[in-house]
């Protein structure tokens, strides 16, 4: 029988997933799916007494770390990329009652991550509440006679999580002045005349703007004029 050169290895043992049909130098069983490599030849699970262990394959790093520890006996499993001329790992071996305790340990651990997540998605909630209604009430200080309604509906576009918006910028999380008329701006562009309508005409986006910026310089010298309003509610 041909020998087989043993992979590299530092410490532990190891299991080989072989490119050919090998059989079991002892017990003749094959072709063997997994064999370990003792005096350079091949020996089923069985026969190396690692028979009882289970494979867990790579991917879930927390698994097979806690798989490994929980196992009195495991083995690394790796096969010979003939492309990169190297050995590679492809999993363990560990009991079969490791694993499962490490599930329990991975499934104890999600649930925290998402309770977690839970909360911190509560507490954002609560944070974006906050900020949209400041940014609300800077807007009624800078344009008085703007509906609070709007006012509202304005705020809350423009600080969406996430969405690049002027309300999440820097400027826009200091409520700097700059920031918060752009907001209105956009938002009078945007409900208080034709532009959507010309954009979808094909009109230039400049020319367009162009075109309504008295209308928009209208609305907002009238919300500067108005009376205070106050947020309630």
């Amino acid at each position: 029988m041909t020998r087989l050169a043993t992979p590299p290895h530092h410490g532990g043992l190891l299991v080989v997933q072989p490119l050919r049909h090998k059989r079991c130098a002892a017990c003749r069983r094959g072709p063997l799916s997994l064999l370990v490599v003792e005096d350079g030849l091949p020996r089923c699970l069985e026969c190396a007494d690692l028979g009882h262990l289970v494979f867990l394959p790579r991917g879930d790093t927390a698994l097979t770390r806690r798989s490994r520890e929980e196992s009195t006996l495991s083995a690394l499993v790796v096969r010979f990329n003939r492309r990169k001329c190297r050995y590679e790992r492809q999993g363990v071996l560990v009991e079969e009652a490791a694993l499962v305790r490490a599930e329990v340990r991975c499934l104890a651990d999600a649930e925290a991550r998402r309770r977690r997540r839970a909360r911190d998605a509560k507490r954002r909630a609560a944070e974006d509440v906050r900020f949209t209604e400041a940014f609300a009430a800077e807007i009624l200080r800078l344009f008085p006679g703007c509906p609070v309604g709007r006012a509202r509906a304005i705020a809350a576009h423009a600080s969406v999580r996430g969405s690049g918006r002027v309300g999440r910028t820097a400027a826009g999380r200091a409520l700097t002045q700059g920031a918060v008329v752009s907001a209105v701006v956009a938002g009078v562009r945007h409900v208080d005349t034709p532009y959507d309508q010309l954009l979808m005409s094909g009109v230039p986006r400049y020319e367009a703007r162009r075109r309504i910026a008295g209308t928009v310089e209208a609305v907002l010298r009238e919300w500067e004029a108005g009376v205070e309003i106050r947020l309630t509610g």
